[in-house]
């Protein structure tokens, strides 16, 4: 009799536990979903944002959405997945879509010398804040947009710069 009690109890706590991590699952899941494909914190820092970010890093919200439906414009500050090394993720403003015609300084601290050239289909020109500091399209060439993975909506540390960029 005492075995059946025990075993009762058991299985009520097995059935609690199972719920619990069923939960904990969903959870993880809904998680992972949402700061891969939808928005997520990200740790930027270096001098090629300058004064726009801080030298020292800021933490900013991207959203993943805007890449996909092909709702970026000049002017969008993105993450895109550097050319050179695929480990490494950029933060860079876009200057021009595709179609578009970008005038730049081919090297700022060289000379003023400007160039002309359009933006290729399927593709856009990025280029950091600080142009004598950033490796970007005038170095890279024009980006495809398969490389973008994200918009950045707002700086959220340090608090005393927090807002939309």
């Amino acid at each position: 009799m005492r075995l059946f009690q025990y075993l009762s109890q058991w299985k009520s706590k097995a059935k609690d536990g199972i719920q619990q991590s069923l939960l904990i699952a969903k959870f993880l899941c809904l998680l992972h979903v949402t700061n891969n494909y939808v928005f997520s914190p990200v740790m930027v820092y270096g001098p090629s944002m300058l004064p726009t970010l801080n030298l020292t890093g800021d933490v900013l919200l991207v959203e993943h959405v805007s890449p996909l439906l092909d709702k970026l414009g000049p002017g969008d500050v993105i993450l895109v997945r550097s050319p050179d090394n695929p480990r490494k993720t950029v933060t860079k403003r876009i200057i021009g879509m595709e179609g578009d015609t970008v005038t730049f300084l081919a090297d700022p601290s060289k000379s003023d010398r400007y160039i002309s050239l359009k933006v290729p289909k399927g593709h856009v020109w990025i280029q950091g804040d600080n142009i004598y500091a950033s490796k970007d399209s005038r170095q890279l060439g024009p980006i495809p947009c398969g490389l973008i993975s994200g918009k950045v909506l707002y700086r959220v540390w340090p608090p005393e710069c927090f807002g939309s960029l």
